[in-house]
């Protein structure tokens, strides 16, 4: 039988982001909207109907993923008896800018096939909330792959999807589905603006008409649309103001009239949208080093980007891809002296703009084995150590010969060496949290309960919850996240993770 919608007023996202391109169908007649043309792939009416089925006794889309458990290697029933809603709220309380460690973690946890909660239903709690940590991660392709996966075909799932489509540059296909799906309820704005990327002006400008007679649309939409419709004839006015919520969907349309709006102060998602190779280079370099950071594109992204050309100019981002491409010269020719010419300037710019952990994926690894002058030791360690290589680069000779021994004892997972280097009382609090988080049994107190219960991936969350600032986390919220991973199976995490604070802490 039919499920009913969700009423008008509840929210269809918590994300305050998202563009209103679906609504609820309302109790009245709905008006004679006009016909899109009939062409090819292009629905002849964007009429609401009123209401959307599901068949019941379908998989579940909470249990859908990217990854099988066999792959990701984590337990089929991670969530345990937590609650979708517990879960969903744990998700929204994490930073969108997690360590580097964390983030990968976290990708991994969102892209894996699981059993649903057990309370799973047709709302989709979990799965949604899944799309939405990764949209505000940034990682807008596994977002998709995501959705696609589970087929978006309800109004929450949709208005995730189109979305995305308008970020990533595949529009016309999103149109394409919302005009060929009335069923979805397509709001004024959204039907104008796919009516008019169908090529179906008259439409779009009758519906525009309607929505005008109807008093539907507020002030600023009216006068986006009508711009996105004619741009010609305000040609001579003023730009219009910013909005004060900035969506996808105007998002694309000030781009289409040519006033362009501010990625600077917009969420990571809206950096991926800059991405295209239509635009300008530098706005490309400054969209992949902010996505680099949260780990929403593979730092191979951002060097094939950062060297797509020669830099035509210096300071700022200019040094830093000048840096970038005479490091990797100076690697692939692998000669000492070039390398030792090199190294210090692309890690000193990479390091200024929170980039250092993005450079050592792309070039730790690739240190190793190579004969290092002994003034850049220390850079080269910081490099491998950071690395997906670390294990490697500790039992190397890369490693500076006076790199820390707990750095090198928990590159290598040596919990023997750990302890003996704690007590010898030379550490920080820093240093001492990381080293009685490999060194003590278990999880953290308060999240073992929670794990005997079965409920691992809520304590999880936690553990990367006490851990997401990084270097300037609490020394016991550190130890005790530390803990928790390596206690669920998660110890290569967590040796990044302990690399990683370690590594990148503020220099007295």
């Amino acid at each position: 039988m039919p499920l009913e919608r969700a009423r008008a007023d509840e929210p269809l996202s918590a994300i305050g982001w998202l563009s209103n391109v679906v609504e609820a169908p309302k109790t009245v007649v709905p008006p004679n909207l006009p016909q899109a043309k009939a062409v090819d792939d292009v629905a002849r009416s964007a009429t609401p109907a009123s209401v959307v089925t599901t068949t019941l006794g379908a998989p579940s889309r909470d249990a859908v993923g990217l990854v099988p458990s066999s792959v990701t290697g984590i337990p089929l029933r991670f969530w345990g008896t937590t609650s979708s809603k517990a879960l969903a709220a744990a998700l929204s309380d994490l930073r969108p800018d997690l360590p580097p460690p964390l983030a990968e973690l976290m990708r991994r946890l969102l892209l894996a096939e699981l059993a649903p909660p057990i309370d799973s239903s047709n709302d989709d709690i979990l799965f949604r909330a899944r799309v939405d940590e990764l949209l505000a991660l940034g990682a807008l392709d596994q977002a998709k792959a995501l959705l696609d996966r589970a087929d978006p075909g309800t109004a929450a799932l949709f208005q995730r999807w189109f979305d995305v489509s308008l970020l990533t540059g595949e529009e016309d296909a999103a149109c394409t589905r919302m005009l060929r799906q009335p069923d979805l309820s397509p709001t004024y704005p959204a039907r104008i603006f796919c009516m008019a990327r169908a090529g179906d002006w008259d439409a779009a400008n009758l519906t525009l008409n309607t929505a005008k007679a109807l008093d539907v649309m507020t002030p600023a939409e009216d006068a986006l649309m009508a711009r996105f419709l004619d741009p010609e004839l305000f040609e001579r006015e003023a730009p219009l103001p910013t909005p004060t919520r900035v969506t996808p969907l105007n998002f694309r349309m000030h781009e289409a009239i040519g006033e362009p709006l501010s990625l600077s102060a917009l969420p990571n998602a809206f950096a991926f949208a800059a991405l295209s190779e239509n635009g300008g280079w530098k706005p490309r370099i400054t969209a992949a080093e902010r996505l680099a950071r949260t780990g929403a594109i593979l730092p191979s992204r951002l060097l094939a980007i950062y060297t797509e050309r020669q830099p035509a100019a210096s300071g700022g981002v200019w040094d830093r891809v000048d840096a970038v491409q005479a490091f990797e010269a100076a690697l692939r020719a692998r000669d000492p002296n070039a390398v030792a010419a090199q190294l210090p300037a692309a890690v000193r710019a990479m390091r200024r703009a929170g980039l250092e952990p993005a450079l050592a994926s792309m070039f730790g690894e690739a240190l190793l084995g190579l004969p290092l002058l002994d003034p850049v030791r220390e850079d080269a360690t910081r490099l491998a150590l950071l690395s997906p290589a670390y294990e490697a680069a500790a039992n190397s000779d890369t490693i500076s010969a006076d790199t820390p021994a707990l750095w090198r004892a928990v590159a290598r997972g040596d919990v023997a060496t750990i302890g003996e280097v704690a007590q010898s009382g030379n550490l920080d609090a820093l240093e001492g949290a990381v080293a009685a988080a490999f060194t003590a049994a278990g999880p953290a107190s308060d999240l073992e309960p929670m794990i005997k219960n079965g409920n691992l991936g809520l304590a999880t969350l936690k553990a990367v919850k006490m851990m997401e600032d990084g270097a300037s986390a609490d020394p016991l919220a550190l130890e005790n996240g530390l803990r928790t991973l390596r206690h669920l199976g998660f110890a290569d995490i967590a040796r990044r993770m302990a690399l990683y604070a370690l590594i990148t802490r503020p220099r007295s």
